[in-house]
């Protein structure tokens, strides 16, 4: 008898944007939020660049040529890459600085979340953000200071988490998606 697969078989894989400047557009993402390109070539008028940062993912980023010159509004609100440490935070902030193609950078921290947002070189939102172990309802969005230390930045987002009704610990909300997505 055949299983039928189910909803939880699903994950995500990858996605591709549109770009104007393939080559500025894979070296920001090679130097930034450090992907490594595995592929590229031409498929008819088009031209792609496969990124990864999984080993044992060819892509999980596809940037295609393409990018109307006039286009000025993405569809695509933003691209989200997760982060296990504040260290690591600060160090794609320092990058995307030092490469100088990254616009509108706004640390921040969701309570659930520390945040850093900014623009890739063709104004595409990017979200780099390491999970704290809280959470609170969303959406919630407070600036917070980098520069400030660890201690610091996790008792800003702490306090901002708890100040919120459904505040509880991160594991304890897990628990509770696991059984509401029927997987405990």
């Amino acid at each position: 008898m055949t299983q039928t697969p189910q909803i939880s078989d699903i994950s995500f894989s990858h996605m591709g944007i549109f770009v104007q400047d393939v080559e500025r557009m894979a070296s920001f993402y090679s130097k930034v939020v450090g992907f490594t390109i595995t592929d590229r070539g031409q498929m008819g008028a088009v031209y792609l660049v496969f990124l990864s940062r999984n080993p044992e993912e060819h892509h999980q980023l596809v940037l295609v040529s393409g990018r109307p010159e006039d286009q000025t509004y993405s569809v695509v609100n933003q691209i989200s890459f997760k982060v296990k440490s504040l260290a690591m935070l600060r160090q794609v902030l320092a990058q995307a600085l030092e490469d100088g193609g990254a616009t509108d950078i706004q640390p921040a921290t969701h309570g659930n979340a520390i945040s850093v947002y900014l623009r890739d070189p063709e104004g595409n939102r990017l979200e780099i953000y390491m999970d704290t172990p809280w959470y609170c309802e969303q959406p919630l969005r407070q600036p917070i200071n980098l520069n400030d230390t660890d201690e610091a930045v996790m008792a800003q987002a702490e306090a901002l988490a708890r100040s919120r009704p459904k505040f509880q610990p991160r594991a304890q909300w897990v628990a509770g998606m696991k059984t509401l997505m029927g997987l405990s």
